[in-house]
């Protein structure tokens, strides 16, 4: 164990915001458990303090096993960012059937599995912080999100849900909402359609939010005392006006 400051765990690290987070939270001295399906790329970024574990969010059993060797090196989880998520983006009568399991199975099946894997250790400890990505297309409707759209509306929903049980024991849930974004994940759009919707709004906000200044409000939310949740955070580009 560092004896420095507790553990975070961060799911999808491998690249994106959930890299990009594991920059910003190990600057700032967190010992990390990094969970992704490429953990090659995790370990070249050479972050001290830092156990990379491949697992994919999907296996309750992986994650549970990730948390044991985790804790073994750091000691408890204290916070869980649940980053791991893709965007195949589509309209519904357009989009194969086929994205909407891995919609569906990542997004949120991956949220729940990451909750239910830390939810006990936290409770017994009266202590920690949850902090779920989702999107702001978890909170407004936009073309060609039909599903994507409905998986962050449910990452809200059951946020609220698990806030509500976990206050009862000191522990936070909080959710995170970025606007358009600099991340990798259009590489997940496969429809043309789509893909090129979202594009021309990117290209309208100089491409959208750096990942580090997500990061960075995850951060500050984490840091805040733990007698204060902040339960919402919608963050955007200035000019992205919907």
């Amino acid at each position: 164990m560092t004896g420095k400051k507790p553990l975070v765990m961060i799911t999808g690290a491998s690249a994106g915001i959930g890299q990009e987070t594991a920059r910003v939270f190990s600057a700032a001295g967190y010992p990390l458990l990094l969970v992704a399906r490429r953990p090659a790329l995790i370990d070249a970024m050479g972050l001290p303090d830092t156990l990379a574990v491949e697992a994919d969010v999907r296996d309750l059993g992986a994650l549970a096993a990730a948390i044991e060797q985790g804790e073994k090196r750091f000691g408890p989880v204290d916070c869980l960012i649940n980053n791991a998520g893709i965007s195949r983006l589509a309209r519904l009568d357009e989009q194969d059937p086929e994205q909407w399991r891995d919609l569906i199975d990542i997004n949120c099946l991956g949220v729940l599995n990451g909750m239910h894997a830390v939810a006990p250790g936290m409770k017994e400890r009266r202590h920690g912080t949850i902090i779920n990505v989702s999107s702001i297309a978890g909170r407004k409707v936009y073309p060609h999100h039909d599903v994507y759209g409905g998986t962050k509306h449910f990452v809200h929903a059951v946020s609220e849900g698990m806030r509500q049980t976990m206050s009862a024991y000191r522990v936070r849930v909080m959710v995170i909402s970025p606007g358009v974004a600099k991340s990798e994940i259009d590489k997940t759009i496969t429809h043309e359609n789509a893909y090129d919707f979202w594009d021309r709004g990117r290209k309208l906000l100089d491409g959208g939010l750096d990942a580090c200044d997500i990061a960075r409000t995850m951060l500050f939310a984490y840091q805040l005392p733990q007698t204060v949740n902040l339960q919402e955070m919608t963050i955007t580009h200035t000019g992205q006006e919907f």
